[in-house]
C-alpha cells in the first residue's frame, strides 16, 4: 500500500526532482481592468495575489469605482502573494459652472465651452431689466461643480414684454388710471385743458395712442378736461332786466330763469338778485338766473284788535309789517295789555314793511276815590309765581322778583290809584306761611308792596305828646297777628302789644280772620284805597269770599294769571260793586336792581369807636355755661325811618329805601354771613299817633332793611319770632334776645347778619356781657346814637367762648346824601 500512496503524492505535487529545493511559486496576474474595485480585489485573492495600493483617478470612460489599470499588468507571471496595485476611476472630472448671467448668448457659450462644458437648451424670455440677447439666468447655477462636458442651460432675454395701450379717452382720470395699471403700464404726466365737450375730470387724449404696442411698465400720458372755460358772473344787481341780459351775454353766459318778487327798495323791472352770485367763476355758456323786482308788495293789515300787544306784534310781523308806535289808553272793556285799535285799520292794503300803530289798553281807568276800593296785589310764593321770581331754596324773592316789585309800584300808584294816596296796606304775616323743608318765612308779600308803600305818605305826630303832625314819604304796612281768640303760629311769641288796627293777612286764615279784616273795612264804608298783598292762595279765596258774602255776582278769577295782574273790587257809596282787572305787563330783568343814582359811599365811620373784650378767668370773668363758640354776629340798625324827631310808623322812609337797596353793594367785601336774621315784622311797636288815633304799628323796617341783602346773596331771611322785642325794653337787659343769639349752640360756628332796633342792640349785648360776671361788675355796651344808621357792631365769640364787641365797621352809606324822594324804577 505504501508505494501507491507515495505515487499519488508525487502525482499531486508535480514532477519531483532529486536535485534539491525548488523556487517561489509563480502565478499569472489576472485582468481586472474595468472591474469594480471590490471585484478586482476578489480576483486578485483568488489568484494568490494581494491588493496593493488603490489610487483614484478621474475618467470620462471608466465608471466611477471601476479599475482603470493594474500594475503589474494582466498576464505578468509573479510570485504568489505578490501585490497588485490598482488605479480606480473616480468618475468624470468635476468642473465649476462659469457665471454667464448678463452676458450675451455668444459670450456665454464661449465661456461654457472654455470651462469644459457644453451649451444646453436656450430659452427666450421677456425682461424689463435684462437687455435683449443677454442671459437672464443659467442652470445649473454659476459656481456649481458638474462633470466635465455637462450641459449648461440658458434663459436669454428677448427684451421687455409688449402690451397694447388701452383706450381711456372719455374716461374719468380715476377710471383711466385703473385701466392703465391693469394693462401693466403706469400713469405718466397728467395735464389739464379746458373743454366744452369733455366733462371736467375726464380724459381728452392719451399718449401713446390706444392700441399701440409698448413695453410693459411704459408710461401713458393723459390730457384731462378742466371743464369749459371759466368766466366771472357779472354784477347786474339794480340793472334793468334788458341791461342785465346784455351784460350776461357779453360775459359769454346765457340768461337762465327769471322770477319776479316784490321789493320796497328796488324799482320794478330791475334786478333784485342773481344766481350764481356776482364774481362767481362759472363755465362759459352757463346760465345766470335773475330775480326781478315787481315793485312794492301790497298786503292786508291783519285784525289785531283785542289781541295782546305781544300777539299783535307777532301777527304784524308774520304779515310782513312792523309795529309802529304803541300808545296806552285806559279802557273798561278791553283788558289791560290788549289792543284797543290799530292804524291803518284791519284789511287796509299797504306796502310790505309798513308800520302799524297800536293803541293798547292800560286797563280800566284809575279807581274812583269816592268809592271803597279793595285792591289785591298777588305776591309770589313757591306754588304760584312767574318763573324765576321766587328762589326755590330760600322761598325768598330773586333779583327778578325784587325788580318786579319795584316796577309794579309806580304802575299801581298811577294806573290803579290815579296817583291818589293809599288808605291802608295789608300784607301777609310772614310766619303764617313757612316754605321749604327748612320752614323759611314768606317775606315776598311785604317786599312786593314796600316800594309802593313808600310812594305814598302818611301824616302822624312828631312829638312825644302825639302833637305836631307832619307828613313823611312812607306808609305803614299792616302785617301783625290778629288779636285773640286768634293765636300766633306755633313757635311764635304771643304779641306783647295787641294791634287790631295793624292786623295783616293770615295764610292759615285762622277763625276766618282774613274775612273779618275785610268785612270790617267794608262795614266801615270809608271811601279810599285798601291794598292787600298776599299769595294767590289767599287772594283768590278773599275775592271769592267777598263776592259770595255780599252777593255781588262778580266774575272773579278762578285761575292764577300771574303776578302782573291786579284785581280791584270797587264799591260805590250805594253799595254796588264792580270787578276791575289791571295788567302791568312787566318784564323785569334778572340782575340785581340798579339804583338810578347810587348813594354816596363814605370810607370813615363817624361813630365814637369802642372795643370790649371779655376773657374767661381775667378780671373776675367766667365763661357762661352753654355760651356759643366760634360765632360772629354783625348787627346793623334798620334804614332811615325818622324824618322828624319822634316820627315813627313802623316802616322806614324813602331815604331808607336807598340804603336798603344799596346795602348789598355797601357790604360787599366787608362781611360774608351764612345767615340773615331780623325781628318778626308781625310784632307791633309803639310809634307816632295818626289822625285816627293809631299809635301802634307793625314793626317791618328791620326785616325790610336787610331783605334786599338776603335777596342779592340768595340767602333766606330768618325771623326771630320766638320772643317779643317789647317784652324787655331799655334799660332792662334784653336777655331773651341775648339767649336766642348767643347760647344753645344754634349759632356756633356761624356768621350771622342781624337787623335790629337800635335801642335794643346795646341792651342785648350788655345782657351777653353780664352773663360773664355772675358777681357783678360787667362792662356795658354804649348807647346807639339816634342819628346813626351806618355803624355795624361786631360780636365775636371765640373757640372758648371769650367775647369781643366793637363798632370798627360801618356800611359806608352817607345818610345826608340820601334823597328824600324814593328811587324811581
Amino acid at each position: 500500500m505504501l508505494p501507491l500512496a507515495l505515487t499519488l503524492l508525487a502525482g499531486c505535487g508535480g514532477s519531483s526532482s532529486s536535485t534539491g529545493p525548488t523556487g517561489p511559486k509563480q502565478v499569472s496576474v489576472p485582468n481586472v481592468t474595468g472591474e469594480t474595485q471590490a471585484a478586482a480585489a476578489t480576483a486578485l485573492t483568488n489568484a494568490d495575489l494581494v491588493l496593493g495600493t488603490a489610487t483614484t483617478q478621474s475618467s470620462s470612460t471608466v465608471p466611477d469605482g471601476s479599475v482603470i489599470s493594474e500594475n503589474p499588468t494582466a498576464g505578468t507571471q509573479v510570485n504568489a502573494g505578490s501585490a497588485v496595485n490598482l488605479v480606480v476611476s473616480s468618475g468624470p472630472a468635476q468642473l465649476a459652472v462659469p457665471n454667464v448671467v448678463g452676458e450675451t448668448q455668444a459670450a456665454a457659450t464661449a465661456a461654457i465651452t472654455s470651462a469644459g462644458l457644453v451649451l444646453g437648451t436656450v430659452t427666450a424670455q421677456s425682461s424689463s431689466t435684462v437687455p435683449s440677447g443677454s442671459v437672464i439666468s443659467e442652470s445649473p447655477a454659476a459656481g456649481m461643480l458638474v462633470n466635465a462636458g455637462s450641459a449648461v442651460n440658458l434663459i436669454v432675454s428677448s427684451g421687455p414684454a409688449q402690451v397694447a395701450v388701452p383706450n381711456v379717452v372719455g374716461e374719468t382720470q380715476a377710471a383711466a388710471t385703473a385701466a392703465i395699471t391693469t394693462a401693466g403700464l403706469v400713469l405718466g404726466k397728467v395735464t389739464t385743458q379746458s373743454s366744452s365737450t369733455i366733462a371736467s375730470g375726464s380724459v381728452i387724449s392719451q399718449s401713446p395712442a390706444a392700441g399701440a404696442q409698448v413695453n410693459a411698465g411704459s408710461a401713458v400720458n393723459l390730457v384731462v378736461s378742466s371743464g369749459a372755460g371759466q368766466v366771472p358772473v357779472p354784477n347786474v344787481l339794480g340793472e334793468t332786466q334788458a341791461a342785465a341780459t346784455t351784460s350776461i351775454a357779453n360775459a359769454g353766459l346765457v340768461l337762465g330763469t327769471v322770477t319776479t318778487q316784490s321789493s320796497s327798495t328796488v324799482p320794478s323791472g330791475s334786478v333784485i338778485g342773481e344766481t350764481p352770485a356776482p364774481g362767481t367763476q362759472v363755465n362759459v355758456g352757463s346760465a345766470v338766473n335773475l330775480v326781478v323786482s315787481s315793485g312794492l308788495a301790497q298786503v292786508a293789515v291783519p285784525n289785531v284788535v283785542g289781541e295782546t300787544q305781544a300777539a299783535a306784534t307777532t301777527a304784524l310781523t308774520a304779515a310782513g309789517l312792523v309795529l309802529g308806535t304803541a300808545t296806552t289808553q285806559s279802557s273798561s272793556t278791553v283788558p289791560s295789555g290788549s289792543v284797543i285799535s290799530e292804524n291803518p285799520a284791519a284789511g287796509t292794503e299797504v306796502n310790505v314793511g309798513s308800520a302799524v300803530n297800536l293803541v293798547v289798553s292800560s286797563g280800566p281807568v284809575p279807581l274812583s276815590a269816592a268809592n271803597l276800593n279793595l285792591i289785591f296785589v298777588v305776591s309770589g310764593d313757591l306754588a304760584y309765581q312767574a318763573a324765576g321770581d321766587v328762589n326755590p331754596q330760600t322761598a325768598n324773592l330773586t333779583n327778578q322778583g325784587l325788580n318786579r316789585s319795584l316796577l309794579m309800584a309806580p304802575y299801581l300808584q298811577q294806573n290803579v290809584l290815579g296817583s291818589a294816596n293809599v288808605t291802608g296796606i295789608y300784607a301777609l304775616e310772614p310766619m303764617t306761611h313757612l316754605q321749604t323743608t327748612s320752614n323759611y318765612p314768606d317775606m315776598a308779600a311785604l317786599e312786593t308792596i314796600q316800594q309802593f308803600a313808600l310812594l305814598n305818605h302818611i301824616t302822624i305826630s312828631s312829638n312825644a305828646n302825639g302833637g305836631d303832625p307832619l307828613p313823611g314819604n312812607s306808609f305803614p304796612l299792616n302785617a301783625s297777628y290778629a288779636p285773640p281768640p286768634v293765636t300766633p303760629p306755633s313757635g311764635v311769641a304771643t304779641p306783647q302789644i295787641a294791634c287790631p288796627s295793624c292786623q295783616g293777612i293770615d295764610f292759615s286764615d285762622q277763625a276766618g280772620d282774613n274775612e273779618t279784616l275785610v268785612k270790617d273795612i267794608v262795614s266801615a264804608n270809608a271811601p279810599g284805597f285798601y291794598v292787600f298783598s298776599a299769595p294767590w292762595e289767599i287772594t283768590s279765596a278773599l275775592l271769592a269770599n267777598i263776592n259770595s258774602s255780599y252777593s255781588y255776582g262778580l266774575a272773579v278769577p278762578t285761575g292764577y294769571a300771574g303776578p302782573d295782574y291786579i284785581y280791584a273790587i270797587s264799591i260805590t257809596p250805594s253799595g254796588n260793586a264792580s270787578l276791575l282787572t289791571y295788567n302791568s305787563n312787566l318784564n323785569p330783568p334778572s340782575t340785581y336792581p340798579a339804583l338810578p343814582s347810587p348813594p354816596a359811599l363814605g370810607n370813615a365811620c363817624t361813630a365814637t369807636p369802642f372795643n370790649i373784650t371779655v376773657t374767661g378767668g381775667v378780671g373776675g370773668a367766667v365763661i357762661p355755661a352753654g355760651v356759643n363758640t366760634n360765632e360772629t354776629l354783625y348787627i346793623i340798625r334798620h334804614a332811615e325811618a325818622h324824618p322828624y324827631s319822634n316820627w315813627d310808623d313802623g316802616n322806614y322812609i324813602c331815604a331808607g329805601q336807598w340804603r336798603a337797596l344799596d346795602l348789598p353793594n355797601a357790604l360787599r367785601g366787608k362781611i360774608s354771613p351764612q345767615q340773615v336774621y331780623a325781628i318778626d315784622p308781625a310784632q307791633a311797636f309803639p310809634g307816632s299817633v295818626s289822625a285816627s288815633g293809631e299809635s301802634d304799628w307793625s314793626y317791618v323796617r328791620p326785616a325790610l332793611t336787610v331783605e334786599p341783602y338776603a335777596i342779592a346773596n340768595s340767602l333766606p331771611l330768618n325771623l326771630a319770632a320766638s320772643f317779643e322785642l317789647q317784652g324787655q325794653n331799655p334799660p332792662q337787659l334784653a336777655t331773651h334776645a341775648s339767649d336766642f343769639f348767643f347760647t344753645g349752640g344754634e349759632f356756633s360756628a356761624q356768621t350771622v347778619l342781624l337787623a335790629w332796633e337800635h335801642a335794643h342792640i346795646p341792651t342785648t349785648v350788655s345782657a351777653l356781657l353780664a352773663g360773664y360776671y355772675p358777681s357783678g361788675g360787667a362792662p356795658t355796651a354804649p348807647d346807639w346814637p339816634e342819628d346813626d344808621y351806618d355803624t355795624i357792631w361786631t360780636v365775636t365769640l371765640d373757640a372758648k367762648g371769650n367775647v369781643t364787641v366793637d363798632n370798627n365797621m360801618c356800611e359806608g352809606i352817607v345818610s345826608t346824601s340820601l334823597p328824600a324822594t324814593c328811587p324811581a324804577f
